[in-house]
């Protein structure tokens, strides 16, 4: 029997699941449940620290003392039909934003058009091209050191943001505020995720998933370098702070940039954050589960983010507590049924439940960051559990390859 999804991705499931060996089936799943163990409680035990995370951020009015601290850059390559939203949150923002800096490498469609047509509205708004092919860089992050450089030095602050977001006008003086207050160097948000394609609503929350549980809970401060997490589609950074990391040289060969110079920044002592921007940031990022599928191969696995020995770990942790549990549960309650029913089979099924209900009740956790108000089938947000196994075969074809190109960009 094959299931077909509405986005074309079919699963093949077994008409006839085989009868293994006892001797066999109480063998493995001792040795399933004698590894997964230690995954859940170590799931469990950063699950846990979600319920002392920092509330989330709100739009905010800035004070004087915020006159003209932050330079806002915007690295963009073929971003003319998102573009607008992201600007029109930056220009409305008030006097805490010295400049915006739109820095484009060279788009072939009408990007540069949509920020000139755009200018004469603010004054602050500046158009920058970067070509990106005399460079040893990767994606955006040439383009950003290069912003970085020809910014105001009397800017306190630099904001990244996406050309695909949605930001409030409030956004760059919450963000300063609580950067101040809470003696962050470094701060980036986890944004609201807008869905609207049917497959995108499945896929998209097991994608996000297979990142919430490598680390640790958003708005929760932690303490391993290794496990910080960022998120470059908003990023701050105190200008002192990145021109002490050479600014952006440290991602220069890296996809994931962000999560790349924040964990730099933590190793060097630097207090990073990571908060809950549900309510002053929203993101409009693939067009669907298809490109969810082919964009997020770059930076799923974190490779360039992390040590080898580190990310082939958290593939075992993720398989262990995301791509099995669901699959174990099946063939688990079936061999149940059929009498196998020994106390390593019932033990290991037991776990795997467990992860389900984890799993179910992590929907409601996650509830906040998707706006489904515009998705077609809205629904399938609550079957993307079904779609763990999936997500993490993305993160294991993810650590095996190397990512080529970046917005249909290519490289070496």
């Amino acid at each position: 029997m094959t299931i077909i999804l509405d986005f074309g991705i079919g699963i093949g499931l077994p008409a006839k699941v085989p009868t293994p060996n006892p001797l066999f089936l109480n063998s493995l799943c001792f040795w399933l449940f004698a590894v997964q163990l230690p995954a859940i409680v170590i799931l469990l035990s950063r699950l846990s620290k979600g319920a002392f995370r920092y509330p989330p951020l709100m739009p905010s009015e800035p004070t004087p003392s915020l006159l003209g601290t932050v330079s806002a850059i915007v690295p963009t390559l073929n971003e003319e039909r998102r573009l607008g939203p992201c600007l029109a949150g930056l220009t409305g923002s008030s006097y805490e934003v010295q400049e915006i800096i739109v820095i484009d490498s060279l788009s072939q469609d009408g990007t540069q058009e949509v920020v000139k047509a755009a200018m004469p509205q603010d004054p602050r708004l500046r158009l920058l091209l970067y070509d990106p092919q005399p460079q040893n860089w990767v994606g955006p992050t040439g383009a950003l050191h290069e912003a970085f450089l020809q910014s105001s030095p009397l800017s306190e602050w630099i904001l990244r943001l996406d050309a695909d977001t949605y930001p409030h006008p409030g956004l760059a003086a919450s963000l300063v505020e609580t950067a101040i207050a809470e003696k962050y160097d470094v701060l980036s948000l986890a944004p609201q995720f807008i869905l609207k394609y049917p497959g995108e609503s499945w896929l998209h929350p097991a994608m996000l998933i297979s990142f919430a549980y490598r680390s640790f809970p958003v708005g929760t401060q932690v303490t391993k370098p290794q496990r910080v997490m960022a998120n470059g589609q908003c990023f701050l950074i105190r200008r002192s702070v990145l021109d002490e990391l050479g600014g952006y040289a440290i991602a220069r060969r890296a996809f994931c940039d962000d999560v790349k110079l924040a964990r730099y920044a933590a190793q060097k002592g630097f207090k990073v954050g990571f908060l809950d921007g549900t309510k002053i940031l929203k993101v409009r990022m693939y067009e669907g589960a298809i490109e969810i599928w082919q964009e997020l191969k770059r930076t799923i696995s974190l490779k360039d983010a992390s040590t080898p020995v580190q990310m082939w770990i958290d593939v075992l942790f993720l398989l262990l507590v995301q791509g099995l549990p669901l699959i174990l549960s099946l063939l688990l309650l079936n061999w149940v049924r059929l009498g196998l029913a020994s106390t390593p089979v019932i033990a290991t099924l037991s776990l795997n439940l467990l992860l389900m209900a984890v799993r179910v009740g992590m929907l409601w956790a996650m509830l906040p960051s998707f706006d489904r108000t515009s998705a077609k089938a809205p629904w399938l947000f609550w079957l993307s559990p079904l779609a763990d196994p999936l997500a993490w075969w993305r993160v294991f074809l993810s650590a095996i390859a190397k990512p080529t190109q970046w917005r249909g960009r290519k490289y070496n």
